[in-house]
């Protein structure tokens, strides 16, 4: 039976990690109180917020983790940049802000053209698609330090006081929708990796996974980016939303409970999630393969689930969703009690 875990990832300690991390953060706020950017403290947040006057600049960093090895397997590199946007501006589009600005940094053993060629092409399309810019980055040699290339991003973005996104207007009975992304993102890798490497060796990225791809290829789909429907939906800076979002989750590492979690943690209230989609073939293969538990394949993977909105305006939501090119579905609904209850789980 493979777990999280035992592929060398251990949520419960990358948890206490953070919250380590974001005691040291918070200990610096005091120094701008008062001042132009002082800090807007929101723990648990998706991103973190400075308080610009009229309005919040916000600003989060993640990256594509190992992603990257897979794209470095398959000596393919150009869609990842898909990847990069998706994790730092979905994270920032779960306030509300309209992401202005991705930099990034790549950390690399050594630097080849070809690789740094088809990076960073794949982050100027997924850029110009989604109106952001990138200003800047930095390439860092290391040598022996590492085997391989980490590519990670910080977001820049700007929402309206008056429109930030805060959960406190979520209701029981309030819908659920679900956007449906089209694999595993840039989260959970560890396992994915391990089970397909225990299962078929070193060289699993060209094992076939049906007629016409191969393993390497269906794990490096490229991440689904829904910034710019939160933006169609919500408004971009100074535009009047179109439906009302109550809430927003980005389903990351931690699963559809743990992240939805997130958004609810302030309101006592939960969920009963009783329609969710039928999880990506994929990952229902790979749960075969690896005899993982749902339980742990829920906590790990987004099961299909790119984001969970809060929101009653369904038919707006389904519109737009439509003019995206995003698959869209209600889910469940908002219950008392403070429990986020799966069907089947």
């Amino acid at each position: 039976m493979a777990t999280y875990k035992e592929s060398g990832v251990d949520i419960d300690l990358g948890d206490k990690c953070s919250a380590i991390a974001y005691a040291a953060a918070k200990a610096t706020f005091p120094g701008r109180k008062g001042m132009i950017g002082e800090p807007v403290i929101e723990e648990g947040g998706f991103t973190g917020a400075m308080d610009m006057g009229d309005y919040l600049l916000v600003q989060n960093d993640d990256g594509i983790g190992t992603k990257m090895e897979v794209a470095e397997l398959m000596g393919k590199y150009d869609t990842i940049g898909y990847d990069l946007v998706a994790m730092v501006a979905d994270d920032a589009s779960c306030v509300g802000a309209e992401t202005i600005s991705v930099s990034n940094t790549i950390d690399a053993n050594r630097v080849d053209e070809k690789k740094i060629t088809a990076m960073m092409e794949g982050l100027k399309k997924a850029a110009i698609e989604h109106k952001v810019i990138v200003p800047g980055g930095e390439i860092a040699e290391l040598g022996d330090v590492l085997n391989g290339y980490i590519w990670n991003a910080t977001a820049v973005g700007v929402v309206e006081k008056n429109k930030v996104i805060t959960g406190k207007n979520i209701k029981p009975g309030d819908k659920v929708i679900a956007l449906q992304c089209n694999g595993f993102r840039a989260n959970g890798l560890s396992l994915v990796r391990h089970v397909l490497k225990q299962k078929f060796g070193a060289d699993w990225v060209h094992e076939k996974y049906d007629d016409t791809r191969t393993w390497g290829e269906v794990v490096l789909i490229p991440s689904v980016i829904f910034t710019s429907l939160i933006m169609d939906l919500h408004g971009r800076y100074k535009e009047q939303p179109k439906a009302e979002l109550k809430g927003i989750a980005h389903i990351t590492g931690g699963g559809i409970a743990g992240n939805f979690g997130r958004v609810l943690k302030k309101t006592g209230l939960g969920a009963n999630l009783d329609n969710l989609p039928v999880p990506h073939e994929q990952m229902l293969k790979l749960m075969e393969i690896g005899n993982i538990p749902k339980e742990d394949a829920y906590r790990t993977w987004n099961m299909g689930v790119g984001m969970l909105l809060v929101s009653n305006d369904v038919d707006v939501i389904t519109e737009a969703c439509a003019r995206h090119n995003i698959k869209m579905q209600v889910v469940g609904e908002i219950v008392e009690g403070g429990k986020i209850t799966i069907k089947g789980l």
